[in-house]
């Protein structure tokens, strides 16, 4: 089973993500589950929300407190919460900021994981240029499927499709797409 743990800030799409990604699972005849956990319900307030995704039956039901995969939506979290908490050494960190692992004083945190397992996206930026709104959430997914492969891209926007159809699913599409291709030119850089 791999766990993914997703952290944000209210208004950010943290649920939104978590059930998109379930939804991609799902499309690839996998099982997935996705649930919140909310703690002041308000705009701009910590949530965290839950993805689990295996080939067979998911019967737990429990929040996850060792994640395979940590999204961070927001990186004033750092100073907030503790979002690594649990990662295991071997899981993957995507992290929504144009800035270096060395500039927000990360190192450590990613030294500790493999290799490829840990990369910055920008994007809230992505979702402004392609949304117009600052959303990372469909951003980011891209950039999950390109560093985990859990899921595919093409699953990805097919599940955004589902859940935001029109022009607003093409932006989301198109932002998650190309938070997609970054990672993987990064990724083809550093090999």
């Amino acid at each position: 089973m791999f766990q993914i743990r997703i952290h944000g800030r209210g208004g950010q799409g943290v649920v939104t993500a978590a059930a998109v990604l379930s939804i991609a699972a799902f499309l690839e005849d996998k099982q997935a589950q996705a649930f919140p956990s909310f703690g002041s319900e308000r705009m701009g307030a910590p949530v965290v929300s839950f993805c689990r995704i295996d080939t067979k039956e998911i019967r737990l039901r429990e929040p996850i407190v060792e994640p395979d995969a940590l999204i961070v939506q927001d990186v004033t979290l750092f100073k907030a919460v503790d979002v690594f908490q649990g990662l295991k050494d071997t899981g993957y960190l995507l992290v929504n900021t144009n800035q270096s692992f060395g500039d927000l004083h990360l190192d450590a945190v990613v030294a500790r994981l493999p290799a490829g397992h840990a990369v910055t996206v920008p994007a809230t930026e992505l979702a402004l240029k392609h949304i117009g709104r600052p959303v990372p959430n469909a951003a980011l997914l891209g950039a999950f499927a390109a560093l985990t492969g859990m899921v595919r891209l093409e699953s990805v926007t097919k599940a955004i499709r589902e859940e935001f159809p029109g022009k607003i699913g093409d932006a989301n599409i198109a932002a998650a797409t190309e938070a997609h291709d970054a990672v993987v030119a990064r990724v083809k850089t550093a090999a």
